[in-house]
């Protein structure tokens, strides 16, 4: 293709090179002999000139035709010509206006102030003026490379035998043909000219500038408006449009070819971003993109949950409303009425979500526009179980026998399985939260406490005490100390007996009410004989009362000061018989040893001694020692007789000695009708009858005393009285002991008491055991 370029204003071409005419120094040089101009411009001739160095100073200068003058002083010429000479000896002539009559030869003169120094650059400039003057640039070929543009461009004027130049990007080029290869990258811009006029160049072609868009209407555009958009590029030679949508990842299409793309009713999903390109033979330039933000209202919102499987406690997590709205819509989080957050970013977050953040959400999304919400999406979190909390019913007192409900509850998602322990002990396991006592014992008191399990976790209820109240079980009773309860020593009785609530106790003696209280204890600081007895106790609450079996408490005791009597009360005779009696109070029985002071043996055992022939040498005291394993007691007596006063038996002794037998009788009466009713036990020793004071015995027991013809020692009996003793136990009670001493002389001769018979002079005696009986005696 071709382009034409018409030379007008100060557009001239020079046709020739420059130049050089002088000699011995002195010359003028012009920039170029021939010069094209068309009608109406304006031309400017350039020159330099130089002189010898002897020349001092240029006294004029100015342009002249070929016949002389001055080009100034020609009318033709008035007020078109103007000269432009400086210092570095250069000097210009400019026409303006041109004519066709200009066309002359112009030349350049200078004048030194040196006599014949003179010159004038000869030949001259030789200017056509023509009435029009083309200069034409083509493109012949374009070869678009990789890195650049391939450009075989041509120029033409209509100008005889014309130099050009090439200008690129405002500089020259050394090509100075008619024909150019331009290699072209964006922005580069080409033009040619005549040599000498590089400055009255072609237009200058180029590829396509970066393409502006611009939008119409340029306010917001809505939904459904009609909107154009236009493009637009500086370029020579003319560009073509092509409209573009960016698609990210995909291959654009063209959507529009030419300067104008327009939508005719836009929508929503028109926005975006569009660009154009702008192409000629020399380049293709491509627009920024331009952004198509099309508004409108919500649409329906959608609701995320990330994570989107399980959600457990403790865990984070964020929900997101998202809605397509332009501009951005705000949106407002809701867990049912409760609003929970607002704002642009459409996320609630649970940093760490817990079980009381369950519940049904949903979101609002608004702008200026309009407003919609989200449906409804239920956040379920999982989380194992709280701490359970343990219910009874009924809620009051327990009472023994009552039907009783445990009820474990707590909170778990999901639901939980239950374990239910008494202590250690594992009662019930799985989804029921209750257990249940259809009749409540007392070994069901005790501590309870549940286990609530889901795969989640697991945790322990708190212990409750389940407090089953019932009337006391049977009563205890015990003693301390457990064994032997001495006289004077502390002695303490406990009643125990399983009740709830806890017993009050009363402590009874026999028929006697001893002590009421709490505490269930009796205690004897300093027990005493008398405290002997039968004990027991009472149990009782608000459910009911039960009594101990009978305790019997043995009070043993050392034997208290015997008390001893002597029958006859009176005066003794010599020969009569003296019967001595001592009793004492002691717990076991007491044994009963009578001795003569200054004597080491014993005289007798028993409680009853009996002198048959009491004599003057019997006189003296006589005392009697009371012993079991607790102790020992003695009393004294005096016995007096005067020597011969032994003839005559005074009646206070016959009567005792009445008394006496009558007794001895008596018991003898009781134990034949007895032996008629029970075989005879065999016979027991005093010390076995006094160790086993429970079992009486009706068995006798009996001593033989022989006398000697020649008797005369006097003959002793011991006699152990029940009636002497303080009444303790009935098997204790008839309790007799006997003694009957004979004593022998070692000779018949009366007085001659030193010898003996072989027999052992000791006191012989018997012990018998009396059944209970008040006033009846068994006599051996």
């Amino acid at each position: 293709m071709s382009l034409t370029a018409a030379a007008s204003g100060f557009v001239v071409f020079l046709l020739s090179v420059p130049v050089i005419q002088g000699q011995n120094g002195w010359g003028v040089t012009y920039t170029s002999t021939q010069i094209c101009a068309s009608k109406g411009s304006t031309v400017d001739i350039h020159c330099t000139y130089t002189y010898p160095s002897t020349v001092t100073n240029i006294t004029q200068t100015f342009w002249h035709l070929v016949d002389g003058r001055d080009v100034k002083t020609v009318l033709e010429y008035t007020g078109r010509v103007q000269y432009y000479c400086g210092n570095n000896k250069t000097c210009t002539l400019r026409i303006s206006d041109l004519r066709q009559s200009d066309s002359v030869e112009y030349r350049f003169r200078f004048i030194t102030n040196q006599a014949g120094g003179m010159w004038s650059g000869t030949p001259g400039v030789t200017l056509s003026v023509t009435a029009y003057l083309a200069l034409q640039m083509g493109v012949n070929k374009v070869t678009v490379n990789p890195s650049d543009t391939e450009a075989e461009l041509s120029c033409n004027s209509s100008c005889s035998k014309p130099s050009y130049v090439w200008i690129k990007n405002g500089q020259k080029v050394p090509e100075e043909a008619s024909s150019y290869t331009a290699y072209l990258n964006p922005g580069d811009s080409i033009a040619c000219a005549l040599k000498g006029q590089e400055k009255y160049h072609t237009p200058l072609l180029y590829a396509p500038k970066v393409p502006s868009v611009s939008v119409s209407p340029s306010g917001e555009i809505m939904n459904s408006s009609s909107v154009n958009l236009n493009c637009s590029s500086d370029a020579n030679i003319v560009a073509n449009y092509t409209w573009y949508k960016k698609i990210p990842n995909q291959n654009e299409k063209p959507l529009s070819r030419g300067p104008l793309l327009n939508f005719s009713s836009i929508q929503s999903s028109d926005s975006g971003q569009y660009y154009c390109t702008a192409e000629n033979q020399l380049g293709r330039r491509t627009s920024e993109y331009f952004l198509i933000n099309v508004k409108y209202g919500p649409n329906l919102p959608s609701v995320s949950v990330s994570p989107s499987a399980e959600i457990v406690e403790g865990s984070s997590v964020t929900l997101t409303c998202s809605s397509d709205a332009n501009p951005a819509a705000n949106y407002t989080w809701y867990k049912g009425n409760q609003t929970l957050a607002q704002g642009p970013g459409g996320i609630h977050r649970f940093t760490s979500i817990s079980s009381k953040d369950r519940g049904n959400y949903y979101c609002k999304s608004e702008n200026q526009y309009g407003r919609i919400n989200s449906t409804s999406l239920f956040i379920d979190v999982l989380y194992a179980p709280k701490l359970p909390s343990v219910s009874v019913s009924p809620s009051a007192e327990i009472v023994e026998g009552s039907s009783v409900t445990l009820t474990c509850s707590s909170d778990a998602n999901p639901a939980a399985n239950y374990t239910w322990y008494k202590g250690n002990q594992t009662l019930l396991q799985g989804p029921e939260r209750r257990y249940h006592f259809t009749s409540i014992s007392s070994k069901d008191s005790g501590n309870y406490y549940c286990k609530s399990e889901n795969r989640l976790g697991w945790i322990n209820s708190t212990s409750r005490f389940i407090n089953v109240q019932y009337a006391p079980k049977t009563s205890s009773v015990s003693v301390i100390p457990p064994s032997e309860i001495v006289e004077g020593s502390s002695v303490t009785l406990t009643c125990s007996s399983d009740a709830n609530p806890a017993a009050n106790y009363t402590w009874y003696k026999e028929n006697q009410t001893l002590l009421h209280g709490p505490g269930g204890i009796y205690h004897f600081m300093s027990i005493r004989s008398e405290d002997s007895g039968n004990y027991y106790c009472k149990s009782e609450n608000q459910h009911g009362r039960i009594n101990s079996t009978s305790r019997f408490i043995d009070v043993l005791y050392a034997p208290k000061l015997p008390s001893v009597s002597v029958c006859p009360s009176g005066k003794i005779v010599e020969g009569s018989s003296v019967t001595l009696a001592c009793s004492s109070d002691a717990n076991p029985a007491a044994k009963y040893t009578w001795y003569k002071n200054n004597v080491d043996s014993p005289k007798a055992s028993g409680q009853i001694f009996i002198i048959t022939d009491f004599r003057a040498e019997h006189s003296g005291n006589y005392y009697c020692e009371a012993q079991n394993r607790r102790g020992r007691q003695n009393s004294t007596l005096h016995l007096d007789v005067r020597a011969g006063d032994w003839i005559l038996i005074t009646a206070g002794t016959v009567t005792a000695i009445l008394i006496v037998v009558i007794l001895i009788a008596a018991w003898l009466w009781i134990r034949k009708k007895r032996a008629r009713k029970q075989p005879s036990e065999p016979t027991e020793r005093p010390d076995s009858a006094q160790k086993q004071p429970a079992e009486p015995k009706d068995n006798l027991h009996y001593a033989s005393v022989h006398f000697s013809k020649t008797q005369a020692d006097p003959l002793y009996a011991n006699t152990t009285m029940a009636l002497a003793q303080k009444p303790r136990r009935e098997e204790e009670v008839g309790r007799v002991e006997y003694s009957i001493i004979k004593l022998k002389n070692g000779s018949t001769a009366p007085g001659n008491s030193s010898q003996e018979s072989g027999v052992d002079p000791a006191a012989l005696y018997s012990a018998v055991n009396n059944p209970p009986q008040k006033n009846g005696y068994q006599i051996s």
